[in-house]
């Protein structure tokens, strides 16, 4: 059974005493080139994980002879985060600069992220998996997530940054092409909110009654469409294409793992509906649950989810998703040996 260090206040002091007594010690060595995989946060997002403890984990590292650096993947949508050299520029403004977190930026895919690596892994959806870059010749990884909702999975965490966000725009283009969003026109104001977002140009607007149009043969299934939407005409259904895009986030996150000694935070804070690659639009439902880590991102994923849930008095995630099962990724993490489900909660 896998063990799960948890703080429910968050603070620099707690997450130096968890990152030890989750083991850093033994996944970054002497020399070890160190990611430290955050996601930056989009432009006007609100939720990600700030500098400041950014720092405590890149001093963690450089305590034990690294050198570490900070890193995410581009994105398939058209954001601010769709290359390297905007993806730096909104890292920057977000505050994460050397002389704040101790560590440089290395967008992990390059340029226009299309630098990785195939990764051999021979499972359901993927023979070989399409690893960024940095991620692949990284040394030793610590994930720092923030733990919240996602429009396609249910919640993201720790597993959803292995997987989604160490892929290249090749990778995120595969786990997302198999599941295409339902249209509620019946809703749709024609203000257009969702065109730009869209980076395969599956939308329009009808010129006829000037509402929203998707090509479904262009879509190629990322969601940005649900986020940017003020109205709800977008969401989800919950079929076996839409199951798939957790499978396949998972193998991703299998390849990413490969053969690494990795050690994952999260953090269950500013808890939203939607992930970091939005512009945060509400209040959050949680401002502040807890600190948690561990060697094993299931269980670390199980804890939180649960730790959510109890504070909600049902499932949370179900609430905001009715139609999403996500529980799937869970389940299908666990087969490919990432980790277990069962946790033991060692309270810091």
């Amino acid at each position: 059974m896998s063990k799960v260090f948890w703080s429910k206040e968050i603070s620099e002091a707690n997450l130096g005493a968890l990152l030890d007594a989750a083991g850093i010690a033994s996944v970054v060595r002497d020399n070890h080139l160190a990611a430290i995989k955050i996601h930056f946060g989009e432009e006007g997002n609100l939720g990600y994980v700030r500098p400041n403890y950014v720092r405590v984990v890149a001093d963690k590292i450089k305590t034990l002879g690294a050198k570490p650096f900070l890193t995410d993947a581009n994105t398939i949508y058209v954001g601010s985060r769709a290359d390297a050299v905007s993806h730096t520029l909104i890292a920057l403004k977000h505050g994460f600069t050397v002389e704040a977190t101790g560590a440089p930026v290395l967008i992990a895919d390059g340029l226009r992220g299309n630098a990785g690596v195939d990764v051999e892994v021979n499972l359901k959806h993927f023979k070989t998996v399409s690893v960024a870059n940095s991620i692949y010749y990284a040394d030793s990884i610590v994930f720092v997530s923030h733990f919240k909702g996602h429009e396609l999975a249910g919640f993201g965490g720790a597993l959803k940054n292995a997987g989604m966000g160490c892929a290249t725009r090749e990778g995120k283009y595969k786990q997302h092409n198999s599941v295409v969003p339902s249209v509620k026109r019946e809703s749709c104001t024609g203000c257009a909110s969702c065109v730009p977002w869209c980076p395969s140009k599956a939308l329009e607007l009808s010129p006829g009654d000037g509402f929203i149009v998707l090509d479904s043969s262009q879509c190629v299934g990322c969601g940005e469409c649900i986020l940017s939407c003020p109205s709800d005409v977008f969401s989800i259904p919950w079929n076996a294409a839409a199951a798939e895009v957790q499978e396949k986030m998972m193998e991703y996150a299998y390849g990413a793992l490969k053969n690494k000694k990795c050690l994952y935070v999260n953090f269950i804070n500013h808890v939203t509906k939607f992930c970091d690659c939005y512009a945060t639009k509400e209040k959050p439902f949680f401002d502040e649950i807890g600190l948690a880590a561990s060697t094993d991102p299931v269980a670390l994923d199980v804890a939180c989810a649960e730790a959510v849930n109890k504070e909600f008095g049902q499932d949370f995630f179900r609430h905001i998703f009715p139609s999403i099962d996500s529980t799937a990724q869970l389940d299908c993490a666990e087969r490919l040996g990432l980790g277990e489900r069962k946790y033991e909660l060692v309270v810091i």
